[in-house]
């Protein structure tokens, strides 16, 4: 068994993390985060959860590559006219996609080298018979390196599911998406962003 270090106060203050700086409006809501444990995006259907997860991918892949997961939708029409609305830049190669992946096909794939550091589960209730609290802290002790964001259905003002309740007490960042507009929260400096302006306007009113 491997013995750990005890740290004193001096230690942990003088200790380095590496981070991703964000800058612009994400750096306002975002700030300087850490580059690893997890993250939960959560939100009700047709809110936007996908559209603003894609655009938090093509955000993060200037710091690191991305692997979508798009489980619940896989690469049909419907994603694709998100990557459409949200505008993506199509040759951005830091970016990559995958449908439905078993979370031991998901380990093997993140063991090899050069793997991507970012990873983007998109949902939780499609692997809700698979993935049990246990999983979720296997992966994020298994890599310590890499951030994982679970993107989650919404019940009651809530992510859905007992699994999605897990997740958000792990998580650094937890996002809730309503109406085009995600508020940020968790260990950042904490804030709104909108999704689309125009419509989101029409769901806030001009409060935003």
């Amino acid at each position: 068994m491997k013995k750990r270090r005890v740290l004193t106060l001096a230690n942990a203050v003088e200790k380095k993390h590496k981070t991703y700086k964000f800058e612009g409006i994400w750096g306002d809501v975002f700030g300087e985060t850490e580059i690893n444990g997890g993250w939960i995006v959560f939100g009700k259907e047709k809110n936007g959860k996908t559209w603003f997860s894609l655009l938090l991918a093509e955000y993060l892949s200037n710091y690191n590559k991305v692997l979508y997961v798009s489980a619940e939708e896989g690469i049909g029409r419907n994603f694709t006219e998100s990557i459409k609305r949200a505008k993506l830049d199509i040759t951005n190669k830091k970016i990559h996609l995958l449908e439905y992946l078993p979370i031991s096909e998901l380990r093997t794939k993140l063991k090899r080298q050069r793997s991507e550091h970012i990873i983007i589960i998109d949902n939780l209730t499609i692997y809700k018979d698979v993935i049990k609290s246990s999983t979720i802290d296997n992966l994020l002790r298994d890599f310590p390196r890499k951030l994982f964001i679970f993107i989650s259905h919404e019940d009651k003002n809530e992510p859905d599911l007992a699994i999605g309740t897990h997740v958000k007490k792990l998580a650094k960042v937890i996002i809730q998406v309503k109406g085009l507009t995600a508020n940020v929260g968790g260990r950042v400096p904490g804030g709104t962003l909108t999704i689309d302006e125009t419509k989101a306007k029409i769901f806030h009113g001009n409060n935003i």
